[in-house]
């Protein structure tokens, strides 16, 4: 791996490359350097993306991915737990181009894609503190999506809403119904893997900022909302969390992330939409929460995106 610009320590990379599945890490390098014409990056993403998000994750997490497929005969899901903006969407439309390359199928969905439909969201987000339109625990059909991941596990059978967020000028809707049947689920979210702090953790681990008393009860209602993701949870395999150095970076990257989507979409958020966005992505879910997820691999990232740590937890 000496030629390619990578800057993380490779002896935590390595024993997580061996702990995948392959002999050393100069086998895993060999492995997926002679697939050099199958992996082309550039079509896939827009921007130059560098070599450790390519070796330090994409294809780490791809080798997981092949390693399941071969190896096992059950149907795994691997989730991927990463803040907005962080880059998952892309990783994802990646993954799944490049499994068609390597003879198998992987589908890459959302929590994002249960969100619930208009109707009852308008409900279920009532007067809450931010006046968000979507995006907390308890905006979820949970029931759904358990339902749907369950299934597609007996059957194979992958039967799923898929979600805009540029529909109804940005607060979203289910757009269509997706049918597949891939070999290999992954699955995403900005909180996926997050489970509720018990009573007598949840004063210690408040945010460092300031709730208002709207916020603070509120929040104790997504905390008790959160009980009914686990169910869905325990269906997943193993999870990847991409997690910055600090949870702030997350603010410039779903900024720049709904610039993106305006130009190419028409809507998305801005001004004060956005802003009370990003208050709720930062308080609804006490940050220390996202410290304890039970993750297999984490990937920790800079503000630019780079990898700075691949390692197994």
């Amino acid at each position: 791996m000496n030629d390619l610009d990578i800057n993380f320590p490779l002896d935590n990379f390595e024993k997580l490359i061996i702990d995948i599945g392959w002999e050393s890490l100069d086998d895993w390098f060999n492995f997926w350097n002679n697939q050099k014409d199958i992996l082309s990056i550039n079509q896939y993403w827009n921007n130059k993306v560098n070599d450790d998000w390519i070796w330090g994750l994409a294809l780490p997490l791809l080798s997981q991915a092949y390693k399941f497929q071969n190896n096992f005969s059950d149907r795994k899901i691997i989730g991927i737990s990463a803040l907005p903006g962080t880059g998952k969407t892309t990783l994802g439309k990646w993954l799944e181009a490049i499994s068609l390359k390597l003879n198998f199928k992987i589908a890459v969905i959302s929590i994002d894609d249960f969100y619930l439909p208009s109707d009852e969201m308008k409900l279920a987000i009532k007067n809450n503190p931010w006046n968000v339109s979507r995006g907390f625990p308890g905006s979820h059909s949970v029931k759904l999506m358990y339902e749907k991941l369950l299934n597609w596990k007996k059957n194979g059978e992958l039967n799923v809403p898929v979600f805009d967020k540029s529909l109804r000028n940005g607060l979203g809707d289910r757009s269509y119904w997706r049918l597949d049947n891939p070999d290999l689920l992954i699955i995403e979210g900005w909180f996926l893997g997050i489970e509720p702090l018990s009573s007598d953790s949840n004063s210690q681990y408040t945010n460092s900022v300031e709730l208002s008393l709207h916020e603070s009860s509120y929040i104790s209602n997504i905390q008790n909302n959160l009980e009914k993701y686990l169910d869905v949870w325990s269906l997943i395999d193993n999870i990847w969390h991409l997690k910055p150095l600090k949870f702030e970076y997350m603010n410039i990257w779903k900024t720049n992330q709904e610039k993106e989507m305006f130009l190419q979409k028409g809507n998305a958020l801005k001004d004060d939409n956005l802003s009370n966005f990003l208050r709720m992505l930062n308080v609804s879910i006490p940050q220390k929460s996202f410290d304890f997820i039970n993750s297999y691999a984490s990937l920790l990232i800079d503000q630019q995106r780079n990898l700075v740590e691949a390692r197994l937890n």
